[in-house]
């Protein structure tokens, strides 16, 4: 239930209705918070399929011989990051599977948020490192190196630092005013 009680305070007492905004009981929101997971996996998923089908085409590229030893570590980097992603995303419908019927929602919701996060994180920093690979064959090393570390910098600010900020922010307000 953490999960929960992080993404919504108001209602984390069980057997209880949630806040007057949301007339809801535990279970509805459980099954509500799983739609809504399920939809963000779904657009994240196809991100990550296409990022690593690029990945995995790489090595039949003529240029890629031209690579220097930093840029394959890079790119092997990448791949194995983009695996990691796609892993980390399907692992809650792979979930879902095992534990259906069995009335553990809040434990499917619980894992599929921390494996979503998680799975986002990779995903920024296959991000960066494509973008370091790319930025590096074309120009040098260096500029690759720069234009990652700015990428992964930006998701951050946009992925965690916005969000967060937009939080702090709302407290000071009523909610749904």
């Amino acid at each position: 239930m953490a999960y929960l009680d992080a993404m919504e305070p108001d209602d984390a007492v069980p057997g209880t209705r949630s806040s007057p905004e949301r007339r809801e009981t535990p279970a509805e929101r459980l099954d509500r918070n799983w739609s809504e997971l399920l939809q963000e996996l779904r657009v994240t998923q196809t991100g990550i399929q296409i990022l690593t089908g690029f990945l995995l085409i790489l090595p039949f590229q003529a240029r890629f011989v031209d690579l220097s030893p930093a840029l394959v570590g890079i790119f092997l980097a990448a791949v194995l990051l983009a695996a990691l992603a796609t892993g980390l995303v399907l692992a809650p419908v792979t979930a879902h599977r095992l534990l259906f019927r069995r009335h553990e929602k809040d434990v499917l919701v619980n894992l599929g948020g921390v494996m979503a996060k998680a799975g986002l994180v990779c995903l920024a920093l296959t991000v960066g490192l494509v973008a370091t690979l790319v930025v590096g064959l074309v120009a040098d090393l260096t500029a690759g190196l720069i234009a990652g570390g700015c990428l992964v910098a930006v998701f951050g600010v946009l992925w965690l630092g916005v969000p967060l900020a937009l939080v702090r922010r709302k407290r000071d307000r009523t909610p749904y005013v």
